[in-house]
């Protein structure tokens, strides 16, 4: 794991860790009505705006096995909470896990050995107990000669991980060099699945497992592929839906159990909901007036209809509230 200055950390993440401009300042001028539309209502803050980057941008969502919610602030300064838990009775916020080095950008559980796993921009995955103890460095490693830059991460059923990697071989980050990988779950085997992609960021599988759905954050357009039986191929490839969205990008997805897709937005604190034959059904907005400019990411809970975004800008850090139009299932939680 190399080592980053704050200041090189704050330029990296302005550059765009997730898409991770998120902060910055927004448009908040009328916009059209659109179909479905809904609120977001808030349910506690998480972080402020910190003086040594000059921003928060929480991130990651995850609902533990614990019952409680976890989340992640990309831009953590060193010493700072990088995970974050959230007890959803009390909504008393506690810290899990922080570090000197990494820019943390999405958590997941693995169904495989039930650790918490975290995607580091800078560069590697780090994995640790629930409670953040016995952190262990997962991969840190080139693929095909490039470092990773890890921004989302998706498990099959046998624990295997899917990865974005928002930078792949080139930069600036808004050239088509991104990559999306696949790691086995040993960690000693990375494989390429698709690549020259837009700054690819979310990922999620469908209900059956048998459809990925990954999202362009400059491209501000959805992918749907299909897999080999393996799991190591891409099958099947097409551009599925393109976001309107304007001077707003999409960021992070998830998917539910009718196989709705639910899409962060970074320059909107809003979440967009589309099904999957790509007809926008729904648009989930923070309420006017809150100073918030991103709705970045979400976590569904497995069996309910109850949901969680994350949402930040420079009134801070929050989870926020919705209701889904399905039941959540795995892949509806973290990544």
């Amino acid at each position: 794991m190399r080592r980053l200055s704050v200041a090189a950390l704050a330029a990296l993440t302005l550059m765009g860790a997730t898409g991770c401009a998120a902060a910055a300042d927004a448009s908040t001028r009328a916009r059209p009505s659109d179909p479905g539309e809904a609120q977001l209502e808030r349910l506690v803050q998480v972080s402020s705006v910190h003086e040594a980057t000059g921003m928060t941008l929480v991130e990651g969502p995850v609902i533990g096995p614990d019952g409680d919610l976890y989340v992640v602030d990309v831009t953590a300064p060193p010493g700072a909470a990088k995970v974050m838990r959230v007890d959803l009775e009390s909504t008393e916020v506690s810290t899990v896990y922080t570090d000197d080095t990494s820019a943390i950008t999405s958590a997941q559980f693995s169904p495989h050995d039930g650790r918490l796993y975290l995607t580091d921009f800078l560069g590697t995955i780090i994995s640790t107990t629930a409670d953040g103890e016995d952190a262990r460095t997962f991969f840190d490693a080139e693929v095909e000669g490039a470092r990773i830059a890890p921004d989302d991460i998706a498990f099959d059923e046998e624990g295997h991980l899917y990865v974005t990697d928002s930078q792949g071989a080139q930069a600036p980050y808004w050239q088509a060099s991104g990559r999306l990988l696949r790691i086995d779950r040993d960690g000693a085997t990375a494989t390429v699945l698709a690549s020259e992609l837009p700054a690819p960021n979310g990922l999620a599988f469908t209900p059956g497992a048998d459809g990925l759905w990954v999202s362009q954050n400059t491209g501000n357009r959805i992918d749907f592929l299909r897999l080999d039986a393996e799991g190591t191929a891409v099958a099947t490839a097409h551009p599925a839906v393109f976001a309107s969205v304007g001077e707003a990008q999409i960021d992070s997805l998830a998917t539910d159990a009718d196989g709705n897709l639910y899409v962060g937005l970074h320059h909107r604190a809003a979440v967009l909901v589309y099904d999957a034959h790509g007809e926008l059904l729904r648009t989930i907005e923070a309420p006017a007036g809150d100073d918030v400019t991103s709705a970045t990411n979400v976590a569904i809970v497995p069996g309910e209809t109850t949901g969680y975004a994350t949402v930040s800008g420079p009134g801070g850090g929050f989870v926020y509230t919705f209701e889904a139009l399905a039941d959540g299932i795995r892949s509806s939680n973290g990544g």
